[in-house]
Order: structure tokens, then C-alpha cells, then sequence
């Protein structure tokens, strides 16, 4: 009788990052499928339900969340890691309150990966940060809870921030301050 490995799906446009990461969860005992859209998961979700899944979060076309909350649809039971570089509160929650398992920044290893899909709890002893957000911090978590309201829609964030449009993409576009 030959055991079937676990099914993992790994969603990036990076094709270094997915090509890696495909090799080094293989090595671990996944057989793995990839994708570099949130479409094309789709449609290989829908020929082979993924028991696991890495979803990059902000990717060409739509959003990484997309294709948690289609996956978590399809099946509940679908253990999801979001990675990204562009971490935030407002889309870790949304992350979780979707479906995923876990939410981690970028750059995430094979181990931390899988030790995410295990995590069935909070860590309540996680150190709390004493210092208070910088105020750059602070807008950038206030533009990503805005645009996420606004279904990615850089247009209608910019008009509810009252900000032109431009000055927002430039804003998207730099890589969120550290904390």
C-alpha cells in the first residue's frame, strides 16, 4: 500500500520564492502544488482539494484574502499560512477571521511554515510591546484597514482618506515602516 502524502498548495508570484519553497516542503514529506495566481489556485483547488495551503498576500490580480476565504468555502478543514512583506494588523485579523491558520512576514522558513499549520491556539505568552507605534507606523496600519474596507480599491481609499490618488500608491508602494 503506498501512503499518500499530505496535499499542499503554495500560491506566490515570486517563482524563486515558489520554486524553493516547493523544493524544501517535498523534502518535509508534502506533495506539492503551485500556483502564481490567485486564479489559477482556484482552478487547482477545484481539481485537488489542498489539505495545506501557503498563500502569499498580495499577489498580481486579487488579493491573497480571495483565495483564503474560496478555500476556506471549499473545504473548512484546509490548514492556510498567509505570508507577506507588507505586514499589518487590519490584514492579519482579516487573515484569521477568513479562515487561515496562521499570518506570517516574510521571509518565512519550511519549519515556520509547518509549525503554523500545527498552531491551534493563541500564544498568551507572547512578550507585549511596551513602546507605542511610531506615527509612521500608525498611518500605514490606518491605510491598510482603510483600503481593505474598500476592497483593494486604491480610488475610493484615497477618497475616504482624503488624499489624492497618486500620493497613495506612493505610500502602497514603500514597504511598511518597522515597528
Amino acid at each position: 500500500m503506498v501512503e499518500q502524502l499530505p496535499l499542499l498548495l503554495i500560491v506566490d508570484d515570486d517563482p524563486t520564492f515558489r520554486r524553493v519553497l516547493e523544493r524544501a516542503m517535498q523534502r518535509r514529506g508534502y506533495e506539492v502544488m503551485t500556483a502564481e495566481s490567485v486564479e489559477s489556485a482556484m482552478t487547482i483547488a477545484n481539481q485537488h482539494a489542498p489539505e495545506y495551503a501557503v498563500i502569499d498576500l498580495k499577489m498580481h490580480g486579487a488579493s491573497g484574502l480571495e483565495l483564503v476565504k474560496y478555500l476556506h468555502q471549499l473545504d473548512a478543514q484546509t490548514r492556510m499560512v498567509v505570508l507577506t512583506g507588507y505586514a499589518s494588523i487590519a490584514t492579519a485579523i482579516e487573515a484569521i477571521k477568513l479562515g487561515a491558520t496562521h499570518y506570517l512576514a516574510k521571509p518565512a522558513h519550511a519549519d515556520e511554515i509547518i509549525a503554523a499549520f500545527t498552531r491551534l491556539e493563541g500564544d498568551a505568552e507572547l512578550m507585549v510591546n511596551e513602546q507605542p507605534l511610531s506615527v509612521d507606523r500608525l498611518e500605514w496600519e490606518h491605510i491598510q484597514r482603510v483600503l481593505q474596507e474598500h476592497d483593494g480599491n486604491i480610488s475610493a481609499t484615497a477618497r475616504a482618506l482624503k488624499m489624492h490618488r497618486r500620493t497613495l500608491q506612493r505610500k502602497l508602494a514603500k514597504y511598511p515602516v518597522k515597528e
